[in-house]
């Protein structure tokens, strides 16, 4: 009985959501919401949000999705200069502190080469130092980001991704590869195999079992740290009083 009251009182581990390239946060929700189970998206604390910029462009969910859209940052057909970068990074950070503190980060496409970055970037200081460290991340159609300058802060051999982190990736995804290269610069990375293209896929057996350890491992992480953080207020106000 003590052991079920303590799960209930338990938190969901609350993620922030990155949509992909010229759609948005409700989009995102949509495709995550109409795919997953409920017996997935019951454990997490999902919150979606739009990107900074409206798209300056065609989308490809035009006729699917319902407008406006969003983009992140901007980039050369080479994706190796970048536009409103900073101002992305900035922007996140403002959300976190708004409506945080987060445990950790989903994204898909765009969203994905995002959340990818960030855990490294934050570890130098670069980004994302004003909110707490992220514990995980959800990778869902993702790459690496091309421009050394960004990569070689984000990830490299000599300094990878240290968080948790589930890799989804589909057989007929144009960006499959540069997804495989990322998860040798991770961490002991979790990889769930679709066969759909770019795209948030459903799950088949073997990969919702692996989606829920995944859950199981991060709900740990998210209660592990809120139980320092009580100990810790605890122990300061106790020392008001000493």
């Amino acid at each position: 009985m003590g052991n079920q009251k303590r799960i209930e009182e338990e938190r969901k581990p609350r993620v922030l959501c990155l949509h992909g390239f010229r759609t948005s946060g409700e989009i995102i929700k949509k495709q995550v919401t109409t795919k997953w189970p409920e017996s997935v998206i019951n454990k997490l604390d999902l919150v979606y949000v739009d990107a900074p910029f409206p798209s300056e462009g065609k989308s490809e969910v035009e006729g699917i999705f319902d407008p406006p859209y969003y983009e992140w940052f901007q980039f050369d057909k080479d994706f190796t200069e970048y536009r409103n970068f900073e101002e992305c990074l900035e922007y996140i950070q403002d959300i976190m502190l708004k409506q945080g503190p987060f445990d950790g980060l989903l994204g898909f496409s765009q969203g994905a080469i995002l959340s990818a970055a960030l855990p490294g970037l934050q570890s130098k200081g670069l980004a994302l130092t004003k909110v707490p460290k992220i514990k995980f991340m959800i990778i869902i159609g993702g790459a690496m980001f091309r421009s050394p300058a960004v990569a070689e802060n984000a990830y490299s051999p000599s300094s990878p991704v240290q968080c948790p982190s589930l890799h989804f990736l589909g057989e007929t995804d144009f960006l499959r590869p540069y997804g495989e290269k990322l998860l040798e610069l991770c961490v002991d990375p979790v990889v769930i195999h679709h066969p759909r293209g770019h795209t948030i896929p459903r799950f088949d057996e073997k990969g919702l079992e692996m989606m829920f350890k995944f859950i199981d491992k991060i709900h740990r992480l998210a209660n592990d740290t809120s139980s320092v953080h009580e100990k810790v207020i605890e122990e300061e106000e106790a020392a008001v009083y000493m």
